[in-house]
């Protein structure tokens, strides 16, 4: 239940002569929520695109599911990525679908489901984020908490393993924002997925996640649970958690 579901070790990631992740060792257990925070720039979405294999490493590896993505063939990540869901930061909804046709589009892409299976799977899954009857509105007539709850329920449709969130809460009020926080946890401990969430959003992963990673300066500077990371005495560390201006860290620098 608690073994390993992503395993990075010793990640070394180049843009150029830039070095963006350097010697990067990380554990995700699986059926746990975790947060890859850090200031911005370091590299956190870069991670989830490495899991994915949206990019592969200059050295190191990344296996997920004990597969080793970058040996994987094209048919092969393919397969792979059926068990990654993906929601990023905006939700990218498609303007010009109904709420349903846009969860409904993974399944028409990946899948041999009729109609009506289709009409089932998304109307549960419209009632599991709590937005039952809405199936005919328009993207553009959804509120940002509705619209990110309409990109879960597209996420998970496939009924995935893993599920990577790049920045979920940007731009919510703190209503919206926790009302997705607790179905993001819902929906996790209910499927029985792995999350991943980047986020820069210190107080919201306190009440959200398992554990933390904390990247800086392209490595990887602390990890735990959110509650012993709030009490790391290391400057950057403590300088991060608690949003300090003086320390280690420099933001004005940040790409």
């Amino acid at each position: 239940m608690h073994d390993p579901i992503i395993r990075i070790s010793n990640l070394v990631y180049r843009r150029g002569i830039k070095v963006i992740l350097d010697d990067v060792s990380l554990d995700i257990k699986r059926g746990s929520i975790v947060a890859i925070m850090g200031p911005s720039g370091v590299g956190k979405t870069t991670i989830l695109r490495l899991i994915s294999g949206k990019l592969y490493p200059n050295r190191g590896s990344v296996e997920v599911n004990g597969k080793q993505i970058s040996k994987l063939s094209r048919s092969e990540l393919y397969e792979c990525r059926k068990d990654i869901g993906v929601l990023l930061q905006d939700g990218a909804l498609f303007t010009d679908l109904t709420v349903f046709e846009n969860i409904a589009t993974p399944l028409r892409e990946h899948t041999d489901l009729g109609e009506e299976d289709i009409r089932q799977r998304v109307t549960a899954k419209l009632k599991s984020v709590g937005l039952a009857g809405t199936g005919d509105l328009m993207p553009h007539s959804l509120s940002g908490g509705m619209a990110r709850r309409v990109a879960l329920a597209r996420a998970v449709i496939l009924n995935p393993k893993i599920v990577l969130f790049d920045e979920p809460m940007t731009g919510l009020d703190p209503i919206a924002m926790s009302t997705v926080g607790r179905l993001i946890r819902k929906t996790n401990d209910e499927l029985g997925l792995t999350s991943v969430i980047v986020t820069h959003n210190v107080e919201q992963m306190k009440r959200l996640v398992d554990y933390c990673f904390i990247l800086a300066g392209s490595q990887l500077i602390a990890e735990g649970s959110p509650q012993a990371l709030m009490h790391n005495n290391e400057p950057a560390v403590d300088q991060f958690m608690h949003g300090r201006v003086e320390g280690p860290l420099s933001f004005d620098t940040a790409p």
